[in-house]
């Protein structure tokens, strides 16, 4: 296991009790260095929306719980940072998918798919092996299967 992986599992060990305490729950951990700076990342969610007060609350009671860890798995300064994933969440792992059912969502592809690299539609089933999608084409809808080792990212999206 990698230092970084080592470090989000700590992580995760230790705000998970602080979000449940709150009724919060963990969407993803982040460690990762960007201009020189590293930057430890915690998206939280709740059931009707994060707010800035709770981001604050977290960030405040997980910054002490990780200055009292020992031994200090942090070899170098960090910034933490706790957010809400937001509205254009990406979907990593599988109960994202599943969370996703009947939401508007934007699926990239390594290569094209009938044409086309990027999807827009609402997820209307997962598998292990793929989604599907009901797209709008001007006025009618139609299913799209695509192959889940073809799917490059895939998020939530706003629909206009």
């Amino acid at each position: 296991m990698s230092e970084v992986s080592e470090i989000i599992d700590r992580v995760t060990d230790t705000v998970n009790p602080i979000l449940n305490e709150n009724n919060f729950y963990l969407y993803n951990v982040e460690f990762v260095q960007e201009g020189g700076s590293w930057y430890l990342r915690v998206y939280i969610d709740k059931d009707d929306g994060v707010t800035l007060d709770d981001c604050v609350t977290v960030s405040d009671q997980l910054s002490e719980k990780l200055d009292e860890l020992n031994p200090d798995p942090f070899a170098e300064p960090y910034f933490l940072e706790v957010s809400s994933p937001g509205a254009e969440r990406p979907l990593l792992k599988e109960q994202d998918y599943q969370n996703a059912i009947d939401k508007y969502i934007n699926v990239s592809l390594y290569q094209k798919l009938d044409g086309k690299k990027v999807f827009e539609g609402t997820l209307t089933k997962v598998t292990e092996d793929d989604l599907t999608l009901t797209i709008k084409i001007k006025t009618a809808r139609k299913n799209v299967v695509i192959p889940r080792k073809l799917i490059s990212k895939a998020r939530l999206a706003i629909e206009f």
